[in-house]
């Protein structure tokens, strides 16, 4: 084993607390037939995560970081995505940027439970679409058999929604208004009610057209951050 990522997973080690070890396989869903099946945890918090992701990204190269982001611990991948992050973000070079935007696409298969997808996907492939004009990046992610890729997709779009653009959120939520699972009906009305954070219009003329075809979870986390009367009329089905 390299000795960087020898470094990094007794660091993580030694953060580990027992008592989130046993919480996180409840909280991240692991049983038989859940969306985080067989994961496994060593209780690490996230900042302390953060923290070791921000003393070693620059020490690691792309390699070395595949073994760590291929790990069956939970706290492993996504310390490597975090580290990954932090690279693509402090890198000017757009080669290098091309490189990590390769690596993630290449490693989809272990960015496989919604915070590893939620802490990373908008970061890296979210905002190398919007600054190189290449939204069929997201389009693709957003038509496979994957839920978790569909969910890299849509939440993949807060990048845009940041910069004050909306369409292509509207369009891959559209894609997956009906998805049968909850976790795509979480994104789904997360990225409207943060589209509606930065234009209450945009969202209600969205709401106006699909409220009605929106499955319940969508809707509620759409319409939370709206006035009380105008949330009661969605919710009552009086617009």
């Amino acid at each position: 084993m390299n000795n960087t990522i020898k470094e990094i997973q007794e660091a993580l080690a030694v953060l580990s607390i027992p008592e989130k070890a046993e919480f996180f396989p409840k909280y991240f869903k692991t049983g038989k037939g859940e969306y985080g099946e067989g994961d496994v945890f060593l209780g690490v918090k996230v900042p302390d995560q953060r923290s070791v992701a921000k003393e070693y990204y620059a020490k690691i190269s792309l390699k070395e970081l595949s073994e760590l982001l291929s790990s069956k611990f939970h706290e492993h991948r996504l310390t490597a995505l975090f580290i990954l992050v932090a690279k693509f973000e402090k890198t000017k070079d757009p080669q290098a940027k091309e490189e990590i935007v390769a690596f993630y696409l290449n490693h989809l298969e272990y960015v496989n439970n919604w915070d590893l997808v939620d802490s990373s996907c908008y970061k890296i492939l979210g905002r190398y679409a919007f600054e190189n004009q290449n939204e069929d990046l997201l389009r693709k992610l957003s038509v496979s058999e994957e839920m978790w890729h569909k969910r890299i997709a849509v939440v993949g779009t807060m990048h845009y929604v940041k910069k004050g653009s909306f369409r292509l959120t509207k369009e891959l939520v559209t894609n997956n208004l009906k998805h049968p699972h909850d976790l795509m009906h979480k994104a789904n009305g997360w990225l409207l009610r943060e589209m509606g954070q930065k234009n209450e219009e945009e969202l209600i003329r969205y709401l106006n057209e699909y409220y009605k075809e929106m499955p319940r979870t969508s809707l509620r986390y759409a319409i939370e951050k709206l006035d009380e009367e105008v949330r009661q009329n969605y919710l009552k089905g009086r617009v």
